[in-house]
């Protein structure tokens, strides 16, 4: 089992900042790839970025490429998501979660451990 929980969501202006975290507690950190995904009001819930155990590979969805960063520390059981140049349209519930395994996933489906989820909101 892994426990995730989401921290740093809030409201921003078009153009700001924000840097979401991601906790996790339980079994072995280092196995697992995390990904976040996001789920605007209606919409599916969507990848946004992923990276693998080591922090050595990551991966983004096109519309935040050049814009977010994901990064973890394997130390502090943590993973970040480094969010700028923020637009009104990445308004949506952020959720960050775990996958064992030995590739990348980009789907939810492929994902077994989910945090609860924070809010970011973007003013335009």
């Amino acid at each position: 089992q892994v426990q995730l929980v989401e921290s740093g969501g809030g409201l921003v202006q078009a153009g700001g900042s924000l840097r979401l975290s991601c906790a996790a507690s339980g079994r072995t950190f280092t196995s697992y790839y995390i990904g976040w995904f996001h789920q605007a009001p209606g919409k599916e819930r969507e990848f946004v970025a992923a990276i693998d155990w080591s922090g050595g590979r990551t991966y983004y969805a096109d519309s935040v490429k050049g814009r977010f960063t994901i990064s973890r520390d394997n130390a502090k059981n943590t993973v970040y998501l480094q969010m700028n140049s923020l637009k009104p349209e990445d308004t949506a519930v952020y959720y960050c979660a775990a996958r064992s395994g030995l590739r990348v996933g980009f789907n939810r489906y492929e994902y077994g451990y989910w945090g609860q989820g924070t809010q970011v909101t973007v003013s335009s």
